[in-house]
């Protein structure tokens, strides 16, 4: 039995007695509560670790709004306590706007036992596993590493994975949209393993010329090439012991995936203008944007690779998806750049936060973190409202929005690697360009948000 206090609040007195049955044998407190008017007197409200509220107390109201009314004053009086929201089958839309309003989760009337109860038990360990969480948002790092901040359902499930494959030493492909902090994921896997105390090397595989690949990756002696001045070590051999990242990896040409290949089913590498073969050790996590699956049949990425770098798949997901984290996230980096640009205390107004929340964010963490950044940056009052976020919509251009050449130049580049799926020698091609001129320009784009 869980050490846990529940309460529940619904109008329903077969409700109430049903689900008081039920969590009785599962945790060591269960009140209930008819009527919702009374929460705000409630006897040490913010002492219960979970509270199950109902969306409608009236009989002809089907609207949630009450339940989004008390789920707000329940999170004045107790800002801790996850509000886990009951509404009916088909009323999605009420639930996903209860999350958006501080609730942690819902369930569906009628439920099944065995899924309320696991909905129920995945909020308590949560919030007893976030009892640090404060100290996080405030630094960021955990024992001087990045971490990653959040406590949405979404990236919830992908940590639980995340955690299971670390203690492993399979293969891992990451993906995911761009902005969503892949590498940071990988670091997550790197940082939970055996490996932990070994290095973690990352490759950003887009930024290698085809020429350089082997050197880059395998390392090559002296005198092997024209500026091959002294010996050289690769990032194979660096990373021996640890994990090897390889971010981009969709991006590379069908030679290069058969070098690579061949080092991953061999464990050797073999150096640029040697025969010696090196034996490696590494644990091996990848990382692309693009649907590798349908590159596959497309002819454009070897099937036999897929099945070598994929063992176990980590989806990240995007931050539309991550409801309230957005909220998280923006408070973090709303006292990272008060700190870094010396500016006196700033507060995110409640308007700001509805605004970010409705946002669509196409540019996941990456584009949150500029928008920021800038609102910080040009901030002069003590407080940032919705009218300190001005979100671009890319797609509307007249002269009344006009947009710029090197933003021009950027859309053109995004629609082309959208139409190829990611692939940054079709986009290049189709743009008339080479592959490493479209990835600089893309980087640079990026960098100057």
């Amino acid at each position: 039995m869980l050490q846990g206090k529940v309460l529940i609040i619904d109008d329903s007195p077969n409700v109430l007695s049903a689900l008081e049955i039920l969590l009785s044998c599962e945790y060591k407190t269960v009140k209930t509560l008819a009527n919702p008017s009374q929460v705000i007197s409630y006897p040490d409200l913010d002492s219960f670790d979970l509270i199950l509220l109902d969306m409608n107390f009236s009989a002809s109201v089907k609207s949630g709004n009450e339940g989004i009314f008390w789920l707000s004053e329940i999170k004045k009086i107790a800002p801790k306590t996850h509000v886990i929201m009951i509404t009916a089958y088909g009323a999605i839309d009420l639930a996903v706007k209860a999350i958006k309003n501080g609730a942690t989760d819902f369930v569906l009337k009628p439920w099944k036992n065995e899924d309320l109860l696991a909905t129920l038990k995945a909020s308590y360990l949560l919030k007893k596993s976030k009892a640090k969480l404060p100290e996080k948002i405030k630094t960021g790092l955990q024992n001087n590493r990045p971490i990653i901040i959040g406590n949405s359902k979404a990236l919830t499930q992908v940590l639980l994975i995340v955690e299971k494959v670390a203690k492993t030493d399979v293969n891992v492909l990451i993906t995911g949209e761009n902005g969503t902090g892949k590498e940071l994921f990988a670091r997550e896997l790197h940082y939970n393993s055996p490996r932990a105390n070994k290095v973690f090397i990352n490759v950003d595989m887009g930024s290698i010329s085809e020429n350089l690949f082997e050197s880059e990756l395998f390392g090559h002696s002296k005198g092997a090439f024209t500026d091959a001045k002294e010996d050289r070590i690769g990032k194979f051999e660096a990373a021996h012991g640890g994990t090897l990242f390889l971010d981009e990896i969709g991006n590379l040409s069908l030679p290069m995936q058969a070098k690579l290949l061949s080092a991953i089913q061999n464990r050797y590498i073999v150096r640029v203008g040697t025969n010696k073969e090196i034996p490696i050790d590494i644990r091996l996590v990848c990382a692309t944007n693009s649907n590798l699956e349908k590159r596959v049949q497309e002819g454009t990425f070897r099937e036999d690779l897929l099945y070598r770098i994929n063992t176990i798949h980590v989806e990240v997901p995007a931050l539309r998806h991550r409801d309230r984290d957005i909220i998280l996230l923006a408070e973090f980096y709303l006292k990272s750049f008060i700190e870094k640009y010396q500016k006196k205390e700033i507060q995110l107004h409640a308007n700001a936060k509805n605004k970010l929340l409705q946002y669509n964010w196409p540019g996941n963490i990456r584009e949150l973190k500029h928008c920021m950044e800038r609102a910080v940056i040009l901030n002069s009052e003590n407080t940032l409202t919705s009218n300190d976020f001005n979100f671009q919509q890319h797609n509307t251009f007249s002269a009344q929005n006009p947009i710029r050449l090197d933003e021009m130049e950027l859309l053109m580049i995004e629609k082309a690697l959208h139409e190829h799926d990611g692939n940054y020698s079709a986009a290049a091609s189709q743009l008339g360009i080479t592959r490493q001129t479209l990835y600089n320009k893309l980087k640079k784009a990026h960098n100057d948000k």
